[in-house]
């Protein structure tokens, strides 16, 4: 399931780095009277957040995704814990099979990485561990490869090789609206909204995902991060008949990232909802809830070292 619930993740946190192709009435002037204006320019600009002028959206998408990039070298100082909840779902809507599982989150040899702690509260065995610790070794050794031979032929990629969408090839994929200022977890942000064009022609599996789905972003204004990200299919999407991935209309998913000691933002929270399959062995028709915790420092090397230090989160208002 983690492999979904990563896949699912990167469709959330692309919306953070799309670029709009019609960013129409975004940088409007102000449709408020002169008495209107001269009583909001009469107060501190903090309280009427909602009448400031925009920033220009491109260039802060432009911002956010190049921050994306910049803080990697900050989160490979980082580990964390994330709990993955699944619930599966009869035919009668109600719930069958629940089964949770624990990973850490580390970066080794430059690659992001999802270890295998726990399942369904119980450690793993020696044996388990060993496999674990197997099958992270050739993740790795295969981003490495795919990355290698991306950089050969001039390709970006993330850190597992994959295909990025970057902003400007995201500038024909669909169309976003309604940019607007909102507050999430007490800090300001610029919300917009977003629906993909399914007859947008692409070039990869990433954007044949992203040009199916809609749903809207938040942005932090002064750190230039996406902060949290909410979307839903808007067409039944297959690849390879349905045999690789299989998602039906309407599945839904949600993210949050949070500050990290002052210094990163970092996955807080995911869910889903709906019915997709990978391949033939992973798939969901219910709910997924991922819960992302215990932020540590530590140093990155082909081992996770003992006296690592927990991190707390900044708190959030809600939670003073």
């Amino acid at each position: 399931m983690a492999g979904v619930v990563r896949g699912a993740l990167v469709i959330a946190i692309g919306f953070g780095i799309l670029n709009p192709s019609g960013w129409v009435a975004f940088g409007q002037r102000s449709t408020a009277s002169p008495k209107q204006q001269q009583a909001v320019d009469a107060k501190p600009e903090n309280t009427v957040p909602e009448m400031r002028p925009l920033p220009d959206i491109t260039a802060l998408l432009r911002a956010v995704e190049a921050n994306e990039k910049t803080s990697e070298a900050v989160e490979k100082d980082y580990l964390y814990r994330s709990t993955v909840t699944g619930a599966q779902m009869d035919g009668h809507g109600g719930v069958k099979k629940t089964e949770t599982t624990e990973y850490d989150v580390f970066w080794l040899e430059g690659v992001e990485v999802h270890r295998l702690m726990k399942k369904d509260g119980k450690e793993l065995s020696a044996d388990e561990q060993k496999k674990e610790g197997d099958r992270i070794d050739k993740a790795v050794s295969k981003a490495k490869e795919r990355r290698a031979k991306a950089d050969a032929k001039g390709k970006e990629t993330d850190s597992r090789g994959e295909d990025l969408v970057t902003v400007s090839r995201l500038l024909e994929l669909g169309s976003f609206t309604n940019a607007r200022r909102e507050q999430v977890n007490g800090r300001d942000v610029i919300a917009v909204d977003f629906a993909g064009d399914p007859k947008a022609k692409t070039k990869n599996r990433m954007e044949d995902v992203i040009r199916n789905v809609a749903g809207t972003a938040w942005m932090d204004e002064q750190d230039k991060v996406l902060v949290k990200a909410e979307g839903r299919f808007i067409n039944n999407f297959k690849i390879g008949g349905g045999l690789v991935v299989n998602v039906q209309k309407g599945t839904s998913f949600s993210m949050e990232q949070r500050k990290v000691n002052d210094e990163v933002w970092l996955p807080a929270r995911f869910e889903g909802q709906g019915s997709f399959r990978f391949l033939l062995f992973a798939g969901m028709n219910g709910t997924v809830k991922v819960v992302d915790s215990d932020y540590r420092k530590f140093k990155a090397t082909s081992k996770i070292l003992p006296g690592m230090s927990t991190v707390n989160p900044r708190p959030d208002p809600q939670e003073k």
